[in-house]
């Protein structure tokens, strides 16, 4: 399965009655498995949850922990990356190489890798004190 014909198809699922805004995300774990997922709004913002957000946990559920590739599309004039949270939340699972695909319904793609995203990212040896 394409990661962009799962992110297009997800986007559909969204729950975006407040901003209208549908974004869907697919990510590729390490073991070639596929997980998707929608923005989820909730009327008491910011208690919704992001679309990359959501595929990341499908992952983690099922019992993966690395990715390595993501697609992002939603309907914009162009493509829309990650929200800080959400890049961070990549910067977790995936390699600062890991290439993030970000796109539009017009068939607009920018590639940027989790890195170029978020340089200088917060990891795990920050909490090393050795």
């Amino acid at each position: 399965m394409s990661l962009k014909s799962a992110a297009l198809s997800v986007r559909e699922n969204a729950h975006a009655p407040y901003s209208r805004f549908k974004v869907g995300a697919a990510i590729r774990a390490a073991s070639g498995a596929v997980y998707v997922g929608c923005n989820v709004e909730n009327i008491a913002y910011p208690e919704g949850t992001c679309a990359e957000a959501g595929a990341i946990a499908a992952m983690v559920a099922a019992g993966e922990s690395r990715l390595t590739e993501v697609y992002v599309v939603a309907d914009s004039p162009a493509p829309v990356p990650p929200c800080g949270g959400c890049r961070q939340k990549l910067a977790e699972f995936g390699d600062p190489n890991v290439v993030v695909t970000m796109a539009n319904l017009d068939g607009v793609e920018t590639a940027m890798t989790i890195g170029q995203l978020l340089p200088g990212a917060f990891g795990a040896a920050h909490m090393d004190k050795s």
